[in-house]
């Protein structure tokens, strides 16, 4: 079935057009349906091979033939690849909604968890059943038809509103620019940020620089840039992408956003929840809306002080060094980069030398090397959806591949901005015997080469290569060979973020930097002076940070959990209620995060976003086993991949956790990593 877009196991990325995309997806669901009418007509009692295996049979080829489909939508976005993806996902999604509230398949999958062949089972397989029949659930199988037909209306208009969001939010970034001719408006840039801009100038063929709102460029300028009036104009058009308070209207996710809002509580009420939070946390660790709610506030009450010390701080510097006496958000980063270079003798632009691309990747390999007794190897011939885009291969002790891995560094246009692993293919064992690796999409959207220069690396982009990476271990490390609970299947989503940040670590401690560091031009390993700075910049402004973190977070949750669907609150109270509990740096009344805010609207992070604060308890405690042990401890190591990362979704990660640190989650490591122990102490 569609073999022509498969090449050695992997996609051929060049194989498919936009216009292939409908009759692709249209053969590979009336064979899926057909496959699915076998397995509930069997006239044999339900057991894990006719049931189960070629359940997984018809979902892995969704996932190597729907899946990069969906990952070339965000990689290499133009509009007729992205209204033929649009049209496809409707009907994907009319499939998926089919299949869940599918009674017959509902039946079996009910007859073989009460049979007696359930008991026989591994732990693995049973998951698998349960997670199925959780799943049918939530997906409407206990609904009468009038209602199921209700929630199929609801999931589908969903589907295309988050997609339709997304697109916006690119659309939105890529319509705005600023062509400049003079360098002075530039003064401040270091040479490699204005070589950037020229470069993006070049691309259009245009004379000078041209600044965009693709991330590096953005920040950059709101970094670096010491004329003020540009600061506030990038930052304004950064901050009102896809609203109505951007020039380019056009892309206004406001609409999209209440009917969003509207629909997610339809949808959680039809299946008897009180609120979309609670549908959300049905299938995460924590238990109850006020157990997220109460966490999100507590740490609010524990940095909040801390955080209006850190911003008063850095307005009487602005004042008294920067000739600012009434610090805005657009002089936020740019303040604080010049009070960091002088109190701690350190910038991003000094730590940039020391990372090049290369070196920072074989150091990051090594380090995965001794922690996991993996190695990785890149490997060429391989198609690829962009020239930069490279493919390597993970190999055991013994040698032998274990999984493969996409990396594509760099922003350009036509790529959605941010970073994120992707499934590519999960390891499943075909029922013939057949072991199918994982392969996983790591995308970033670093600041790329400028004409034959080496790209650097900042470090918040190191960790960021390492979180991503996190991500892809937890992906390609699993033992398991169901699909759905294979890597980070089944993983809940407030766990889903532990491996990835857990790796953040290496990129602080001496341990890590030692192979990852290498000065451009000396080779020199990061210097003990620039470490100690480093290391100290980790607490800088850290409360400050975590503010903004909780803000996104509960404005989130409450978005979810306190949804009036006869008196809905407005977008902007909200906001307002949320900044004036939580937040210290009051933005602009134009400014209008939630119509970029991809991770809740177009993402998988919907009442879900606290999950990034309530991993990092889990990681910042699980690092501190090593902090204990020894930094790159390959025993350690090896009890954290054999425990957390092979599980993959097969055995709730509290149970995990447990095991690896012998004890109960301590929130006390994090605070200590950001910086506010001594606070929680006295409070």
């Amino acid at each position: 079935m569609q073999t022509a877009f498969l090449k050695n196991q992997l996609p051929d990325f060049n194989a498919l057009s936009a216009h292939q995309i409908e009759p692709t997806i249209d053969q590979l669901l009336k064979d899926s349906r057909l496959a699915l009418s076998q397995i509930v007509t069997s006239s044999q009692a339900p057991s894990w091979q006719n049931l189960v295996e070629p359940l997984e049979m018809i979902d892995q080829q969704f996932e190597r033939i729907w899946g990069p489909i969906g990952h070339l939508d965000s990689v290499r976005n133009a509009d007729d690849w992205h209204a033929a993806y649009d049209a496809a996902m409707q009907k994907v999604t009319e499939y998926y909604t089919e299949l869940g509230q599918n009674a017959e398949l509902f039946a079996r999958f009910d007859g073989l968890a009460n049979s007696d062949a359930y008991a026989q089972l591994s732990l693995a397989q049973k998951k698998v059943i349960d997670n199925a029949l959780r799943d049918f659930r939530l997906s409407g199988i206990d609904l009468p038809s009038e209602q199921q037909a209700e929630y199929k209306k609801i999931s589908q208009r969903l589907s295309q509103l988050s997609s339709q969001f997304g697109n916006q939010v690119l659309k939105a970034t890529q319509a705005w620019s600023k062509h400049i001719s003079d360098v002075t408006l530039l003064q401040g840039l270091p040479e490699s940020a204005q070589g950037l801009l020229a470069q993006y100038a070049q691309q259009k063929a245009l004379a000078g620089w041209r600044v965009t709102l693709d991330f590096p460029s953005y920040l950059a300028v709101m970094t670096h840039a010491d004329n003020r009036a540009l600061r506030e104009e990038v930052y304004r058009a950064f901050a009102t992408r896809a609203s109505d308070q951007s020039e380019h209207n056009e892309f206004d996710n406001t609409a999209l956003i209440e009917e969003i809002r509207q629909l997610r509580q339809q949808k959680a009420a039809l299946l008897g929840f009180a609120s979309y939070a609670d549908y959300s946390i049905a299938t995460k660790m924590v238990e109850t809306t006020d157990q997220v709610i109460d966490f999100l506030r507590d740490l609010s009450h524990k940095s909040k002080p801390q955080a209006q010390n850190e911003l008063a701080t850095l307005q009487a510097f602005a004042k008294s060094n920067l000739a600012i006496d009434d610090l805005q958000p657009w002089d936020i980063t740019y303040a604080s980069e010049k009070f960091k270079q002088q109190t701690l003798s350190l910038s991003q632009e000094q730590l940039k030398p020391y990372f090049p691309v290369e070196h920072t990747l074989g150091g990051l390999f090594k380090i995965v090397e001794k922690l996991f007794g993996v190695q990785v190897e890149q490997k060429t011939g391989v198609s690829v959806w962009h020239e930069a885009v490279r493919y390597y291969e993970l190999h055991n002790t013994d040698g032998q591949v274990i999984a493969g891995f996409y990396l594509d560094l760099y922003a350009r246009e036509n790529k959605r901005g941010g970073a994120w692993m992707d499934v590519v293919q999960s390891r499943w064992r075909h029922p013939q015997g057949e072991l199918h690796l994982p392969v996983a999409y790591l995308v970033c959207n670093f600041t790329p080469p400028i004409g034959d220069k080496p790209a650097c690396l900042s470090h918040d982009e190191v960790t960021t290569l390492f979180h991503e990476f996190g991500h892809g271990l937890h992906h390609m490390l699993t033992e398991m060979e169901h699909l759905n609970i294979s890597g980070i299947s089944g993983v809940p989503w407030d766990a889903v973020e532990l491996p990835s940040q857990f790796m953040e670590n290496f990129c602080w401690e001496r341990e890590g930097l030692d192979f990852i560091s290498a000065h451009l031009d000396t080779g020199e390993t990061l210097p003990d002076d620039l470490l100690s700075a480093l290391q100290q910049s980790r607490h800088f402004q850290s409360a400050m940070m975590l503010a903004r973190q909780l803000e996104f977070s509960l404005f989130d949750f409450l978005l979810h959990a306190q949804y009036d669907a006869q008196n809905p609150e407005p977008l902007s109270d909200l906001v307002a209620r949320v900044r004036a509990e939580v937040a210290v740096v009051m933005p602009p009344s134009y400014h209008r995060f939630a119509h970029s805010f991809s991770h809740i609207f177009a993402g998988g992070y919907a009442a879900g976003y606290f999950s990034y604060k309530w991993a990092e308890v889990l990681s910042a405690d699980a690092f501190s086993l090593f902090e204990e042990t020894g930094i790159l401890n390959p025993e350690t190591g090896h009890k954290f991949k054999n425990i957390i990362l092979a599980a993959g979704g097969s055995i709730d990660p509290m149970v995990l956790f447990k095991a690896f640190r012998g004890r109960e989650p301590q929130i006390e490591a994090l605070l200590r990593h950001c910086g506010i122990l001594s606070l929680t102490k006295a409070a």
